[in-house]
């Protein structure tokens, strides 16, 4: 039995050494979120939008941080280098996360199956995915490395192996574009960061280039064509009231809020997705140009705080695993608020901690808790310091 003493000791151990300021930080944001989606979602049930349940969702969204809480907790105290070598069990999850989407999945609106329900409770499996992904890769990037050149062809072949294989197996499976282009950013950043040399980007373009009509003809769908080409030409949808409805729609409401948000009286746009992927326009419409100034600048920090984490923790390992996960942040800020603005395609990418969605808030503290557990462990023996 641990003794209220030892309790003690272990609470200001964690307070210590943990990242208390990414926790804040994680947390200030989820308090966002809540809000936001409290006043979107009450908002669009008067204006009886089907399937929004503002009570429901609002629980959900506030279990989903206590969970998450939890998550940055339990993540910090595991040391990264055990996640490392259970990389197999990793795998073993990533196959059976996919197999279950493959047999359980289901259509979330959008043309991708993306999502299991169970008993009410809906579970998205391509975030889970990225963590696990970023955790393998960052393990068998540092093993190459420790091994010889990472840039000898042996090795450049499989950590683009280990990236085919998560990247088609979710495109196969769910047809998730959104997240697996995102699957993409992370393996670009963390094999840029590993010290691989440019010219092995340039052989990889010309291969990407080479795929790419295959892909486009025989891949891809009619409706992620479509997606694709929405925003750079108008001829998809002229009148906007198809592919691009959603995009036409965040931008009003996004011009609505002004400098300071719109009268709740003044709110005209109704359509779904204004409290998942569009939350970033709801919140322009509730809080104008400040509060949109203030969700970016709080990822913002966040993202180079991931980043800085990295390339202070002095192992190749660690430096990965918080590069990667930044990274992952980054891609999904600028694909999700470029959706919001209607430069970049509706693929289905929700804005990291502030969007609903319990699989995501979930999981982005956890993944936070990853970040904070490099700083938790001991460091090298160079790097040591004496807590007391």
């Amino acid at each position: 039995m641990i003794t209220i003493a030892q309790a003690k000791k272990y609470v200001k151990l964690f307070f210590q050494r943990a990242d208390i300021f990414l926790l804040v930080l994680c947390l200030i944001c989820a308090v966002i979120s809540v809000i936001a989606v409290h006043h979107t979602t009450h908002w669009l049930a008067e204006q009886n939008v089907r399937a929004i349940t503002p009570t429901k969702m609002v629980i959900v969204q506030v279990f989903s941080v206590f969970l998450g809480i939890g998550a940055f907790v339990l993540f910090t105290i595991i040391d990264p280098d055990i996640l490392g070598e259970q990389w197999k069990w990793l795998v073993l999850m990533i196959v059976l996360l996919l197999a279950a989407l493959f047999v359980f999945g289901e259509d979330d609106g959008t043309g991708n199956k993306s999502w299991i329900r169970f008993l009410g409770i809906g579970i998205q499996p391509s975030e889970i995915i990225k963590i696990l992904y970023i955790i393998i890769s960052a393990k068998q990037m540092t093993v190459l490395r420790q091994k010889g050149d990472v840039n000898s062809f042996f090795a450049v072949v499989q950590m683009a192996a280990v990236f085919g294989a998560v990247f088609v197996a979710i495109m196969v499976v769910s047809s998730d574009l959104g997240n697996a282009l995102i699957l993409l950013a992370i393996f670009l950043v963390m094999f840029f960061a590993l010290g691989v040399k440019l010219y092995w980007f340039a052989i990889g373009g010309a291969a990407v280039a080479a795929i790419i009509p295959l892909a486009w003809n025989y891949v891809l769908k009619d409706y992620q064509k479509k997606r694709l080409l929405a925003p750079y030409n108008e001829s998809v949808d002229p009148d906007g009231w198809g592919i691009r409805w959603q995009t036409t729609q965040s931008k009003l409401t996004l011009a609505s809020g002004r400098l300071t948000g719109a009268d709740p009286g003044h709110r005209e746009t109704v359509f779904t997705g204004k409290h998942t992927d569009f939350i970033f326009s709801s919140i322009g419409e509730m809080w104008g140009m400040i509060g949109c100034l203030i969700v970016l600048t709080l990822l913002i920090i966040l993202i180079i705080h991931c980043f800085r984490a990295g390339f202070k923790a002095g192992r190749t390992y660690d430096m990965l695993l918080c590069v990667g996960i930044g990274a992952a942040i980054a891609f999904q800020t600028f694909i999700n608020i470029g959706m919001c603005i209607g430069i970049t395609p509706v693929i289905g990418i929700a804005l990291p901690f502030f969007s609903y969605g319990g699989s995501s808030m979930a999981t982005l503290f956890a993944a936070m808790g990853i970040v904070s557990g490099v700083k938790f462990k001991p460091k090298p023996e160079r790097f040591i310091i004496q807590y007391t």
